[in-house]
């Protein structure tokens, strides 16, 4: 196990490099110049120019991405000493915003808390409703409680994020005023209802259907037929042999979801006011803040990486004929 995580963090590093340099790339492609945002568009010629030059703007484009790279490594190499080079570790510099002026490592880390909550809220709701769905969708199949929770997963499945949040404000907020609308409330469980909500649904319903497929093709593995057919009571039979054995397919969907509501929501954030790192990247692509915009995909593709490598982990703890060595 060990030398496969060795492994797995080692291909990591060129990802992450290799999804830099596309973003940042990209990225410059985009129309628009933040410096007129700055300044003005009307701003004098002489003005616009000094603003890309104190922003580092007017080098070459592969020099401004060496020196993000340079300055974004948690690694500095300091002068020989003791008769060679020693590396230590530093804090990544992401650079500064181009409107607020602060450190992008500093934003993020202030804002990702915020998001880690809502994502947590989330996925445990999206695994409950939706494993629970699955299961019993699974557990009594073709009957019509069957048939109505696979067309509640399918309507989840269908149904855009932003509709899903706007329907909600409508009903429990502006129309029976049970919950708040917008905002965090100074960490109030009430403001953090409907965007973990709207946030799980489509996770949700995705699992309901996995859960139920995956459930099915379990059922009628031989083991699941030798158990039976030792007589094994059916509670046992359905909970050891076959649940558990289904559960594979799910980690990788939940850990996925989990990753990209680490990510940050976009939609869900911008929608219920949350301030968290969705936000964050949602308001740095109005403002072609580009540390702030690339501070953010870097952030989510760590995520993402770190995420499938925990998903390959929990396989062999769930299921003991996975092995790694």
């Amino acid at each position: 196990m060990l030398r496969y995580l060795i492994k797995r963090l080692l291909v990591a590093v060129p990802t992450l490099v290799g999804i830099s340099l596309v973003v940042f790339v990209l990225m410059k492609a985009i129309p628009g110049d933040p410096v007129a945002l700055l300044v003005g568009e009307r701003a004098d010629p002489a003005a616009i120019a000094a603003g890309r030059k104190k922003l580092g703007l007017d080098r070459p484009l592969a020099a401004q991405y060496l020196l993000f790279l340079k300055n974004a490594l948690p690694l500095a190499w300091p002068q020989p000493a003791g008769g060679g080079l020693r590396g230590v570790f530093k804090q990544p510099d992401l650079g500064f915003s181009y409107f607020t002026h602060e450190p992008v490592s500093r934003v993020l880390f202030e804002k990702f808390p915020n998001t880690v909550r809502l994502a947590l809220a989330a996925v445990v709701l999206a695994c409950f409703l939706g494993v629970s769905a699955g299961a019993v969708s699974a557990r009594y199949p073709g009957t019509r409680l069957d048939r109505a929770l696979s067309f509640l997963s399918a309507a989840g499945i269908s149904l855009p994020v932003f509709w899903t949040g706007l329907i909600l404000i409508l009903i429990f907020s502006a129309r029976l005023g049970w919950l708040p609308a917008s905002g965090m409330g100074g960490g109030a469980a009430a403001f953090l209802v409907l965007p973990a909500f709207t946030l799980a649904s489509r996770s949700a319903a995705y699992l309901a259907r996995i859960t139920r497929l995956s459930i099915l093709e379990t059922a009628g593995e031989n083991y699941v037929l030798v158990a039976r057919a030792k007589g094994l009571p059916e509670r046992l039979v359905f909970g050891k042999h076959i649940f558990r054995n289904a559960l594979i397919p799910l980690i990788t969907l939940a850990g996925l979801d989990f990753a990209s509501y680490l990510n940050g929501s976009v939609l869900t954030e911008t929608i219920f006011g949350w301030d968290g790192v969705g936000r964050l990247a949602m308001t740095a692509i109005l403002q072609r803040d580009y540390p702030v915009i690339l501070g953010c995909v870097l952030l989510g593709a760590l995520i993402f990486v770190a995420a499938n490598i925990v998903a390959d982990v929990l396989y062999a703890v769930v299921d003991p004929r996975v092995r790694y060595e």
